[in-house]
């Protein structure tokens, strides 16, 4: 770099290059000016992120120091500004407002149009959400969106993007379930940008990705579909639905484990995480909130996939207790309560002569750990030898039973099982059972005992603990109980069990 300077006085006129004597000095402003220009450069830095928990490292690592995963780290480059650069920074900030001056109306929710899917939702879709929907292959997840998109194309413009689809085999879905809507505009695409400039066009209400794992960003060099790719693309998604005010919906992968592909923070960084759930070949579904910014995660939807989609279970209790075998033991009926939704299951249990040294245990639909613990309360507490047998629970209808409420059913049915003796048909139960073998109170009472008695129950076993405050519906016996023996002959309608045959 060459400077033009005057010259001192007594010097030579004229300009000319600068020397060591024109400017004392110039050797660090020289150095200076070079940094400056070298400082608007990008600086480039590798690291290695866990595709399954997000975890960043370093240097590359066979397992995942935080997840105990297997070859889960992958390379990233994440381009970045140097400390010192001299780039403007022209980025307005953001003005703080009173929390009392803040719109109500950003909450405003409009209805999907399915009612379980509503209710899982808090009471329907809020405006601007980011929500995202995860679920094994072929579950079903595509086609519940898009009967979702064929309720709301009758009012409002729904962009449906396909990454994973032909624009043939959309239309084949949408016409088998009745989703032939003007309203309804499909966009197979997969390049973040061509979305935006789509949806700037054609302005619509409510926008779908399906899925997150094909979306590539330009700002992001690396893969479809990895790390940086699913988070980048989520960061610029979230940002548009809550700048637009656009409902967006995100179709999500799940690992082997059954967790949601990608780095943690995708979940993060939405407002609504929802599992579809259920046995591929079975027909029902279950749909439930792991994470709701606007509602409860308690609540729980149920689905029957039939030839036009995706129907909707209003009566739930009675499907799952649909097809009770009669007069065979190890089976007991459970009133759960997910959320403010009481439902009715079967908890069935198969206790078998063990042929090997180690017993064998096992649970489907409940926790493992907690049925273990189930099973040595009633070999404690009410005296049966099940340490040279194996164990089977399962909650039938592939519904997941997490809260305690399932303990006292789970144990009758081992009970039953044991014993060899058939649980009354008419008697439904519900309590948690304590290390002592009590039975302790559960929560909704009364909602439990309402719903066992419209589906024509005439006999439920409860704990004896707060039951002098439970409104008992008309025509329903309530049996209390304290302990795990006293609910074991109540369930048998006899005496104390015979465990002589066992002993």
């Amino acid at each position: 770099m060459r400077l033009s300077v005057k010259p001192r006085r007594g010097g030579k006129t004229g300009a000319g290059p600068l020397s060591d004597q024109s400017i004392p000095g110039h050797r660090q402003l020289l150095s200076a000016l070079c940094r400056g220009e070298r400082g608007n450069k990008v600086k480039k830095k590798t690291v290695y992120v866990c595709s399954d928990c997000g975890y960043e490292a370093a240097k590359w690592m066979g397992k995942c120091p935080q997840c105990g995963q297997w070859n889960t780290l992958e390379e990233m480059t994440i381009r970045e500004e140097k400390p010192g650069s001299l780039a403007p920074k022209n980025k307005l900030a953001a003005q703080p407002i009173p929390v009392c001056d803040i719109d109500l109306h950003s909450d405003k929710r409009v209805l999907t149009g399915i009612s379980e899917l509503d209710r899982v939702l808090g009471g329907g879709l809020v405006v601007g959400s980011l929500v995202l929907v995860a679920g094994e292959p072929g579950i079903g997840k595509s086609t519940l969106l898009l009967q979702v998109c064929r309720n709301l194309a009758e009012k409002q413009t729904v962009l449906y993007v396909t990454g994973e689809e032909s624009l043939a085999q959309i239309r084949m879905r949408a016409s088998r379930i009745g989703a032939m809507y003007p309203g309804l505009l499909i966009l197979p695409e997969t390049d973040l940008e061509t979305i935006f400039q789509a949806a700037d066009r054609l302005s619509p209400q409510t926008l779908i990705v399906d899925s997150i794992q094909t979306i590539q960003s330009d700002t992001s060099q690396s893969m479809p579909g990895s790390v940086s790719q699913v988070r980048e693309s989520t960061l610029r998604l979230m940002q548009y639905a809550k700048q637009r005010g656009v409902s967006t919906f995100l179709v999500g992968h799940v690992n082997k484990d059954g967790g949601i592909a990608g780095p943690k923070v995708l979940e993060h960084m939405v407002d609504t995480v929802l599992y579809f759930e259920g046995e591929r070949y079975a027909a029902h579904r279950m749909l439930r909130a792991a994470k709701n910014r606007f509602g409860s995660t308690n609540e729980i939807g149920m689905f029957e996939m039939v030839q036009s989609g995706l129907q909707e279970v209003t009566n739930p209790s009675a499907a799952l207790i649909a097809g009770r075998p009669e007069g065979a033991s190890g089976s007991c009926i459970v009133c759960t309560l997910e959320g403010t939704r009481p439902l009715l299951a079967e908890v069935q249990a198969l206790v078998a002569k063990t042929a090997y040294g180690a017993a064998r245990r096992m649970a489907a639909g409940i926790d493992y750990n907690r049925a273990v613990l189930l099973l040595a309360i009633l070999e404690k507490r009410a005296g049966l030898l099940l340490s040279n047998y194996d164990s089977y629970i399962n909650v039938v209808g592939g519904l997941r039973a997490s809260e305690p409420a399932v303990d006292l059913a789970a144990a009758i049915a081992v009970a039953s099982s044991y014993l060899e003796q058939t649980v009354d048909p008419h008697t439904a139960v519900f309590g948690e059972m304590g290390l002592s073998g009590e039975i302790r109170a559960v929560s909704g009472p009364s909602q439990r005992l309402r719903e066992i008695s419209r589906l024509g129950f005439s006999r439920c076993i409860l704990p004896a603990a707060g039951c002098e405050d439970i409104e008992v519906p008309e025509g329903l016996e309530i049996l209390p109980v304290r302990d795990i023996r006293e609910a074991i002959r109540g369930a048998f309608r006899q005496s104390k069990p015979n465990t002589e045959n066992h002993e």
